[in-house]
């Protein structure tokens, strides 16, 4: 997968994509045709986890240039990556639980030999490498693997929610540990994603034989409950002159028309996270920030966690782009415990989050009025 740092490069990756595939998108879209040929998907993802590109920036620009009834069900798919994220944002303790949960967790002889790909089953293994090397996998494939490491290798879903979380290159906190819950039946109580043969030799093409997969498995069962909370959208009540920005919020429209002087992207450290990111991910995100840099007319510097300490420390009012649930919001409140006047948010975020207190079908038939509200059709 060739990926590209800048908001412009990501742009033309979409254009392409538009032009030359997005009308095969609704019926090829399940299928995974290996890392050689993804011209059935667009490939986004990275660049919306970073928000290099936000979920707006390519439903306006697919609407740009083509009727919505045509590209009903990719627009769909962009925002299920809004949905999760507004689900979330109103029940953060799924997340805190998912990292409560992984410091207890055993790591066992069958779990080393899932993650080096060692296992019994051919198919996982491929997926195992390819995820690796790529840092990429197909949205059907993910489901496929997360369903046979938790029913087939009977691993715990939080160790795989990690696992991924360290390897994708555009892993994003809500809709990687929500769709791991999803699997294993603990999001939608008592319905659980299985994978099966025939699904998965029809939707690869015949490209690895039948496996001894557990086909017929009961959901996970978790006892835990998480009720809707009013998300708190307290605004900024005073100016200032510096902005930091984070990993998976890198889209610089926060600097456009603004009085900001001094601007920071923060990229914590592995020492700084809850969980680890490989060392592709990290050179990854690290060549995108020093683009950004250059590309900015503003004093823009890159920072770590700690310098992130010693700059609040020092000034009085610093904006903070808000990250969302995951390691940057972690590491902002147990180190700095900002007053939430000190967020700035997206206000299309806010209008879209509303949406998000229920299942996704809610959400779903919102999308029109989203669009409208958004002003993305035009």
């Amino acid at each position: 997968m060739r990926l590209v740092k800048s908001n412009e490069d990501s742009f033309v990756l979409l254009d392409d994509f538009i032009s030359n595939n997005i009308h095969n998108y609704s019926n090829k879209r399940n299928f995974d045709f290996g890392p050689k040929d993804r011209s059935n998907v667009s490939q986004m993802s990275p660049y919306i986890s970073h928000r290099i590109l936000t979920e707006y920036d390519v439903v306006k620009r697919v609407l740009q240039k083509k009727p919505y009834r045509n590209v009903e069900k990719y627009i769909q798919e962009v925002f299920w990556r809004l949905y999760w994220r507004g689900w979330l944002e109103s029940r953060p303790r799924v997340w805190d639980d998912f990292m409560g949960d992984l410091k207890f967790l055993e790591k066992n002889k069958l779990y080393y030999e899932a993650i080096e790909g060692l296992t019994d089953i051919e198919c996982f293994n491929y997926w195992v490498k390819e995820l690796r090397e790529n840092g990429f996998l197909h949205n059907h494939t993910r489901m496929w693997f997360a369903s046979i490491w938790i029913f087939t290798l009977n691993l715990p879903w939080q160790l795989g929610a990690e696992f991924f979380l360290k390897y994708l290159t555009d892993a994003d906190s809500a809709s990687n540990t929500l769709s791991w819950r999803w699997v294993a039946g603990i999001q939608t109580k008592g319905k659980n994603y299985l994978a099966k043969n025939w699904n998965i030799e029809k939707f690869t093409n015949g490209k690895f034989s039948p496996a001894i997969l557990n086909e017929n498995a009961l959901p996970v069962s978790d006892s835990r409950n998480y009720t809707f909370s009013k998300i708190n959208y307290s605004g900024l009540e005073t100016e200032s002159e510096t902005i930091v920005m984070f990993e998976n919020e890198l889209n610089t429209d926060f600097l456009d028309n603004s009085n900001y002087k001094h601007a920071y992207f923060c990229l914590l450290s592995n020492d700084e996270r809850q969980v680890e990111i490989s060392q592709k991910n990290m050179i990854y995100k690290e060549s995108v920030v020093d683009n950004l840099t250059k590309e900015v007319s503003c004093n823009m510097r890159k920072i770590n966690g700690s310098q992130l300490i010693s700059l609040v420390q020092s000034n009085d009012n610093v904006h903070l782009v808000y990250p969302g649930a995951g390691d940057n919001l972690d590491f902002i409140n147990k180190n700095l415990m900002p007053n939430t006047n000190s967020f700035i948010r997206r206000k299309e975020d806010i209008f879209c989050y509303q949406f998000s207190n229920k299942g996704f079908f809610n959400f779903k038939k919102n999308i029109p009025r989203i669009i409208s509200e958004l002003n993305l059709s035009k």
